[in-house]
C-alpha cells in the first residue's frame, strides 16, 4: 500500500492486535482497540496489565491491523517500533477523549464521566515506528 493507503487503512479500521515479549522470549498477543495520539497509533491500557509490564521491560511492540475474509480480500499493516507509556494526566485525558470520539461518537462534557471511567487506572502506550509493513491481496 502506499502511505496515503496505510493512513487510510488506520483510519478506517478499528482493532488492532498488540504483541509484546514475556520475559521467556514468547510474545503475548492481545487484541485492542486503538486511536492516535500526535499522529502515532495509540492504545489505552490498565496501568499494572501484563502489556506495560512486558514493556517496561522490553519497549519493543508490534501492532497489526488487518481486514478481509478472503484470500484475494487480504489486506493489513504491520507496525513494529517501540513503546512511548504516558502517564502524564493531560495526555491520558486527550486520548480518551479521542479514544471515546473514535468509538462511541462525539464528546461533550456529558460524556465527561464515562471517559473518567474508562480511563482510571491507565496509561497510554504510543508505537514510535521503526518499520511498517503492508499489503492489500485485492491489488493480485
Amino acid at each position: 500500500m502506499s502511505p496515503q493507503e496505510v493512513e487510510a487503512f488506520l483510519q478506517e479500521e478499528r482493532t488492532t492486535t498488540m504483541c509484546t515479549m514475556h520475559p521467556d522470549g514468547s510474545i503475548h498477543a492481545v487484541a485492542m482497540w486503538y486511536a492516535f495520539l500526535d499522529g502515532k497509533m495509540a492504545v489505552e491500557t490498565k496501568a499494572k496489565s501484563q502489556k506495560v509490564q512486558n514493556l517496561r521491560r522490553d519497549p519493543r511492540l508490534t501492532f497489526l491491523v488487518e481486514a478481509g475474509d478472503r484470500y484475494e480480500e487480504l489486506r493489513g499493516v504491520e507496525t513494529v517500533g517501540k513503546a512511548r507509556i504516558i502517564e502524564d494526566p493531560d495526555s491520558i485525558w486527550s486520548f480518551g477523549v479521542s479514544m471515546w470520539e473514535r468509538y462511541m461518537g462525539p464528546y461533550s462534557e456529558e460524556h465527561r464521566a464515562g471517559v473518567e471511567f474508562m480511563m482510571k487506572n491507565r496509561v497510554v502506550v504510543v508505537i514510535d515506528p521503526v518499520k511498517v509493513v503492508s499489503w492489500d491481496h485485492r491489488k493480485l
